[in-house]
């Protein structure tokens, strides 16, 4: 590991930015938690930041020399508030970069897919995360935590497709080490969980650990869409829909070895997860 200065987590509050800087404060590295908020983040330094108010960037960034970044939520074109932010974080001295993207945009793809294109040409040091989609979907306060709570129902246009889902803990234990091992990866990481499972399957496994019946009812994806696209932006919500068709498709039916590889341990399951969340959580 190198002798780290400052890391900047953007999203310090969220799904892997909590659990990233957690993990770099125990193992004893300077944190500024940055978040729309500033809210106090054990062990850390609160910062404001928002995406879409460049006078925080300034303060936010002062100090520090390597970033993790996790993208506005819900906004089709991050590219456009990143870019500018990225730019400014160069020249004040960052030169390290880990990106949080996705398994399904590669590099030059929608959305995100811009700022991975873009990144190998502001920082020597860098990395993209490609995670599949989060098991903390189903745990947490993601749409279909929420319909399994409140109606013991998934609802997704997949079909019978099959995704490598990944526990947000193995995120943050490769972002850990993507910031601060000595050479970074230079590369995009595709981050998945031991085995692929469709929707069907995380419903049987839910059902089995909670005792609560949980289904998967297949909507069309333009019924999704819609749905969607009464919380969100509706060309996000497009988007949404889109990738439940290619995981329908099977993009999304693989595993990888990144997080044994990296971390030195095999990547937690679906039903290790829902066990260590869903019984907590009641």
């Amino acid at each position: 590991m190198t002798a780290a200065g400052t890391t900047l987590v953007i999203g310090a509050n969220g799904t892997t930015g909590s659990r990233t800087t957690a993990r770099l404060v125990a193992a004893g590295h300077r944190v500024r938690a940055a978040g729309r908020r500033a809210a106090p983040v054990p062990g850390a330094e609160a910062v404001r930041f928002d995406w879409y108010d460049p006078a925080t960037f300034g303060e936010a960034i002062a100090g520090t020399d390597r970033v993790y970044l996790v993208p506005p939520p819900g906004d089709s074109d991050p590219a456009a508030v990143m870019l500018p932010f990225l730019r400014q974080a160069r020249d004040t001295g960052v030169h390290r970069a880990v990106l949080l993207s996705s398994s399904a945009v590669p590099e030059g793809g929608p959305a995100v897919g811009a700022v991975h294109r873009a990144l190998p040409g502001l920082f020597d040091a860098w990395a993209v995360l490609r995670p599949s989609w989060f098991m903390q979907n189903f745990t947490g306060t993601h749409p279909h935590a929420h319909s399994i709570r409140d109606d013991g129902v998934i609802l997704t246009a997949t079909g019978t497709g099959r995704v490598g889902f990944v526990d947000a803990d193995d995120i943050a234990a490769v972002a850990v080490h993507a910031l601060t091992d000595d050479r970074a990866p230079r590369t995009d990481l595709v981050l998945t969980g031991p085995e692929a499972l469709s929707h069907d399957d995380v419903a049987t496994i839910v059902t089995e650990v909670t005792g609560r019946p949980v289904a998967h009812r297949h909507l069309p994806a333009g019924q999704l869409r819609d749905r969607l696209a009464a919380t969100m932006p509706r060309d996000f919500a497009a988007l949404l829909a889109d990738l439940d068709l290619a995981i329908a498709g099977g993009a999304e039916d693989r595993t990888t070895d990144t997080v044994r590889r990296l971390t030195g341990r095999p990547p937690r399951s679906f039903r290790a997860v829902a066990e260590r969340e869903l019984t907590r959580s009641g």
